[in-house]
């Protein structure tokens, strides 16, 4: 089995060591991953000095490029991120900012270096919008490179305007449960299958 590496990136508002529900769902996945042959860390954006911005490094302390060689490297990015106000959270949004650099970075074969790596989300929330933010991020990650598997999506929402959190449960839903599993196990196959057989030079 190809060994594979993941990358998850927590999009929460809270820094360290704050518990976040968008970090144990992300955490979730790499879990759910791992049964796959695929290792990997969690790591909290809000945590780091990444300056807003739309290229690979906005100077003056950015610690986007340490990131980013993270992400190079690995072969699974997951986007974990809360939503707010119905939408994807304010350091999410930064992020697929920063990720548009993407496209003018290629390789000695015209491809960007994104070709190849896979990216599912994983969305939590006490509001509506789950549909809404999996779409707009993932349209987000495929426009700057990456390949989506099928139900490249898992999350969470509680009864709106109402105070529980996912971190507050006490077990994890099934549905949840599931559908992580089955994101994992797609998104691994894919990673597999793409490093196996690379995409054609553009």
């Amino acid at each position: 089995m190809t060994d594979l590496r993941a990358l998850v990136l927590s999009c929460t508002l809270k820094p360290s060591p704050a518990e976040s529900s968008a970090t144990l769902l992300g955490t979730q996945v790499l879990h759910a991953l791992a049964a796959h042959g695929v290792t990997g860390e969690v790591v909290r954006v809000v945590d780091h000095q990444v300056r807003f911005g739309v290229s690979t490094d906005e100077g003056d302390g950015d610690e986007w490029p340490a990131l980013r060689r993270k992400m190079l490297d690995a072969d699974i990015l997951v986007i974990a991120t809360p939503i707010w106000m119905g939408q994807p959270a304010s350091v999410c949004k930064m992020v697929l900012e920063r990720l548009d650099a993407e496209i003018s970075e290629t390789d000695d074969q015209g491809r960007m270096l994104t070709f190849g790596k896979v990216a599912v989300v994983a969305v939590v929330g006490n509001e509506d919008g789950a549909h809404h933010t999996v779409a707009e991020v993932l349209q987000a990650l495929n426009d700057t490179g990456f390949s989506i598997p099928a139900n490249a999506g898992t999350y969470w929402v509680g009864e709106a305007m109402q105070a529980t959190d996912y971190q507050d449960l006490d077990e994890t839903p099934e549905k949840t449960a599931s559908t992580t599993k089955t994101t994992a196990a797609n998104a691994a196959h894919l990673a597999r299958l793409l490093k196996s057989e690379e995409y054609p030079a553009t």
